[in-house]
């Protein structure tokens, strides 16, 4: 399966499930954003943390 098919089957998919109307005019944009927000999802993911980290305390501005 194609890298498009896949995001297409995720935007019906989540479309599905909210209960959507995705427009055919809308569909370019939604699997653009989507492919970005995959990536940065990823580079998180990817990222190692020593076994050692804490996680930071609250910040208030």
């Amino acid at each position: 399966m194609s890298e498009t098919a896949e995001l297409d089957a995720m935007v019906d998919a989540a479309a599905a499930v909210l209960g959507l109307r995705v427009a055919p005019e809308w569909r370019a944009a939604i699997r653009a954003h989507l492919a970005i927000s995959l990536g940065h999802a990823h580079a998180v993911a990817d990222f190692a943390l020593p076994d050692e980290a804490e996680p930071a305390p609250v910040f208030r501005a």
